[in-house]
């Protein structure tokens, strides 16, 4: 298998914590779960990770990104977006993915992709729409990627939102953060090495997450938007 240089490098410049999408608004549950007691250490940030890529992340999120990926126009594509609405049940979760999404479309608009400046006038004129991993398909067409190197994109910068959210917290140091990495980067291996099926529908179980998130709006001080 020849290895495609110029593929890698936009791997590495889509897939950078500094890539200026608002990542860093976004903790995807780990702030809540700290406040309520639940997070405090690298071993139960490994569990919560862990829980995000088997649980979400590759029975919800991947599933979608690979249907929009595949999906032939722009109309598929929100077909698919719709579903990401749908099956998001966290009303914060629902919000946090579509800024996300916006946010990340909203970058390959002004650097001139032509699929995301096509879909963006769909996301402007449905409020529902624009939802992060549909995004990633779209961002990821632009950019010319496999569907392959798109999963790797959007199961990475999970796994990075995750452990700097976790360092800004406090909970970690930036040498355990490394290690959290490297854990997270086998176990996304192992499941972007099981192709989903066609016929597979997306679901997700991460109730304490999700339970973490929706406190977001009782608290008093918050750093991130989920």
């Amino acid at each position: 298998m020849l290895f495609d240089r110029l593929q890698a490098l936009a791997l590495l410049q889509l897939g950078d914590s500094a890539y200026p999408a608002g990542g860093f608004a976004f903790s995807w549950g780990i702030e809540g779960l700290a406040a309520d007691g639940m997070l405090a250490n690298r071993n139960e940030l490994d569990r919560v990770i862990a829980d995000q890529l088997t649980r979400r992340w590759a029975t919800m999120d991947r599933i979608l990104l690979r249907k929009a990926f595949q999906a032939r126009n722009c109309k598929a594509i929100a077909e698919v977006d719709r579903l990401t609405e749908a099956g998001t049940p966290s009303a914060e979760m629902r919000d946090g993915s579509r800024r996300a999404g916006r946010a990340l479309l909203g970058v390959w608009v002004k650097l001139e992709g032509p699929l995301s400046i096509a879909y963006r006038d769909q996301v402007s004129a449905d409020a529902r729409l624009g939802h992060l991993p549909i995004a990633q398909a779209v961002v990821g067409r632009d950019a010319g990627f496999s569907l392959d190197a798109a999963e790797l994109v959007s199961g990475w910068t999970l796994v990075t939102g995750l452990v700097s959210a976790a360092v800004r917290l406090g909970i970690i140091g930036h040498i355990e953060a490394q290690q959290s990495q490297a854990a997270a980067r086998g176990l996304l291996g192992e499941l972007l090495a099981d192709t989903p099926g066609a016929d597979a529908l997306p679901a997700s179980f991460t109730p304490f997450i999700d339970i973490a998130v929706s406190r977001g709006p009782l608290r008093h001080v918050r750093m991130f938007t989920t």
